[in-house]
């Protein structure tokens, strides 16, 4: 099972099999009738090569289903929006019948045991994922047996694979929606959840996932193609003003910066301040106010002498402190 011989008597077996244990309250006879009829659902679906195939959903990659980063403890984080099909016509495309919605399915699973691909099945290791699920325009109705089927199939044959299911943008009526899938779940997986309502996305998911590592239509400063470099973390307090200062920048150099607060909601400029005496200081960007749906700020700038960036967040007109991120690149001059 996922690469792992289940009799072999090796540590990566304990850990699968201490999954289905944990699932069933240890009661051995539940957790074994549990892992066979698991085996025999993973041979009929053919799910060890599942993630090999081409299930024809490229429209659907990076925005319905997608592995993206890990937490703060090392954990692959699967985010999952399905605001797309409030779309009717995208609706019909993917679910239109039992055997486009049975695709679908396949195509969930597959990104699911991509995901399983990163663990390591060690003891002390990392050997579950996060789930984030994104709420917003999420139409309830028509995704009931989709997401009925989902988390059957989840919860019988992929037990304590998720460390914990983070809920954003949850709408007033999630708790309707809740108590109709509530009965399908056990306490233990109860407990994982954690909820987060509309405009507290970045707020909950920065408590578990660095900024770099969390996407930029979250609030956060991960986009594709973009650097891996790790982000600086800061808070601005109610009624401050904090200026980032990033010296030594040569002429002919390039910087190029990431920001993001969360929340936004007030004002951010910034300006290049040369070193040499009597030189004037360069607005980059002026000063403009960020609303709080804003995403991050993605900019660069080449000088012409050398000095130093400054990032000014001013927070003066809030008594709400903010949470922020903030890193940068320096990329001299290809002439020299």
């Amino acid at each position: 099972m996922w690469g792992v011989p289940l009799l072999a008597g090796d540590e990566k077996a304990d850990v699968i099999l201490l999954k289905f244990l944990r699932a069933r309250d240890f009661r051995v006879s539940d957790s074994f009738n549990m892992l066979e009829k698991c085996l025999a659902w993973r041979k009929e679906f053919r799910a060890d090569g599942v993630g090999e195939e081409d299930l024809g959903f490229k429209e659907l990659e990076g925005i319905v289903a997608y592995m993206h980063g890990y937490d703060r403890e090392g954990h692959p984080v699967c985010y999952n929006a399905y605001g797309v099909f409030k779309d009717k016509e995208m609706y019909e495309r993917i679910f239109g019948d039992e055997e486009k919605l049975n695709k679908f399915l396949r195509w969930r699973i597959q990104v699911l045991e991509r995901g399983i691909s990163l663990l390591h099945f060690k003891p002390g290791g990392v050997n579950s994922i996060i789930q984030v699920t994104d709420l917003k325009d999420m139409p309830k109705r028509e995704l009931r047996a989709a997401s009925n089927q989902l988390l059957s199939l989840f919860q019988d044959n992929y037990p304590e694979m998720v460390a914990r299911k983070i809920f954003i943008n949850v709408p007033w009526y999630f708790s309707v929606l809740y108590s109709m899938f509530s009965p399908f779940l056990t306490q233990r997986t109860k407990s994982k959840f954690v909820i987060s309502r509309e405009g507290y996305a970045a707020e909950t998911l920065y408590k578990f996932i660095r900024p770099e590592d969390v996407p930029a239509q979250y609030g956060g400063l991960s986009r594709p193609n973009d650097s891996q470099k790790p982000a600086s973390e800061f808070t601005v307090k109610g009624g401050e003003k904090v200026n980032i200062q990033i010296q030594g920048i040569e002429s002919g150099a390039t910087i190029t910066w990431d920001l993001v607060v969360v929340g936004w909601d007030l004002e951010y400029s910034a300006e290049f301040v040369p070193s040499a005496e009597g030189s004037y200081t360069i607005a980059v960007e002026k000063t403009r106010k960020l609303s709080a749906s804003y995403v991050a700020i993605h900019n660069s700038f080449t000088p012409r002498e050398e000095g130093k960036m400054v990032l000014c967040v001013d927070n003066t007109a809030s008594k709400r402190k903010k949470v922020a991120a903030y890193r940068y690149i320096v990329r001299k001059s290809s002439l020299e």
